[in-house]
């Protein structure tokens, strides 16, 4: 693959050394990034005013985090959707009881309030995983079936178009949204990553609509036009780059989760920073998180 022309570097911000690091959420509330660390069920809280990492521990793998209008945070846990509010987990939604080879994986709050996020089999066995939807009454309704690593997530700008990565497809899917109902239609393959590149893992939208997807063992985010053209990327030193969100007080700052699971003893020792949370100032500005009304 050709570079693109404006190619950044990330630095360490937060070496972590999480084993699958995921899920980053800035939370305009507290001026925090959140981000888990799937397997061990870890919740961080990191401060970058002082570079200060807090962590609480959910008792189950958790792979994503919302945050809660009324208060708290909203979880996908591996049994389905919980709050954490005032130190106390409190299961909401169950998804999948009955498929004990299965966890929630990534996550994302929509415009209307809405927290979605998918499944995959642990040992990611095809077709295993769905995509999902929690209203604030509590309502899952399924959305995607048949998948398999339900993955990155995020809205357009004017709202009107959700894109959806199902990783082991290689592939960044727009679907038409509709904002009132949170129904989604007419699927359209926007963006494919060759499997000798990487695969697509985690991702967010810009103020300007542009999508900055993780690339899975291609030691990378990638930022895409809205019309699915490359058009930067930033380079890391490591090769399991699995999410990305803007933060900081003027949402200048692209923070980059990673993971260091299934490394070789040689990879690690070639990748001392896997597992580090990263951040870059691209010279763009992301957008406000939508807030749960879970």
């Amino acid at each position: 693959m050709t570079r693109p022309p404006d190619t950044l570097v990330a630095d360490v911000v937060l070496d972590g050394h999480a084993e699958v690091g995921e899920g980053p959420t800035w939370d305009p509330l507290r001026q925090r990034l959140w981000w888990v660390d799937i397997p061990l069920g870890a919740i961080h809280r990191f401060d970058p005013t002082n570079g200060r990492d807090h962590v609480v521990y959910a008792g189950q793998p958790v792979s994503a985090v919302a945050i809660r209008q009324r208060g708290g945070l909203v979880l996908a846990v591996r049994d389905g959707f919980a709050v954490l509010d005032n130190g106390q987990l409190r299961m909401v939604a169950s998804v999948e009881a009955e498929r004990t080879e299965n966890r929630m994986n990534d996550g994302k709050v929509d415009p209307g309030g809405r927290f979605w996020a998918g499944t995959m089999a642990f040992d990611m066995t095809p077709g295993a995983g769905a995509l999902y939807r929690l209203h604030e009454d509590y309502r899952v309704a399924t959305v995607l079936s048949g998948l398999t690593i339900s993955n990155g997530i995020d809205w357009s700008p004017d709202g009107q178009t959700m894109y959806f990565i199902d990783s082991a497809r290689g592939s960044v899917t727009a679907f038409s949204y509709n904002g009132q109902t949170g129904a989604i239609k007419e699927p359209e393959t926007l963006i494919v990553i060759s499997p000798d590149e990487g695969m697509p893992d985690g991702m967010t939208v810009d103020s300007a609509g542009f999508l900055w997807v993780a690339v899975w063992a291609g030691a990378a985010v990638r930022r895409y036009s809205p019309d699915g053209a490359l058009v930067g990327e930033v380079r890391l030193p490591v090769s399991q780059v699995t999410s990305c969100v803007f933060g900081g007080p003027t949402l200048r700052d692209l923070y980059i989760t990673t993971a260091s699971t299934g490394l070789s003893p040689v990879q690690r020792a070639e990748q001392p920073h896997a597992g580090a949370l990263f951040r870059v100032r691209p010279g763009v500005v992301g957008r406000q998180p939508n807030l749960c009304q879970v």
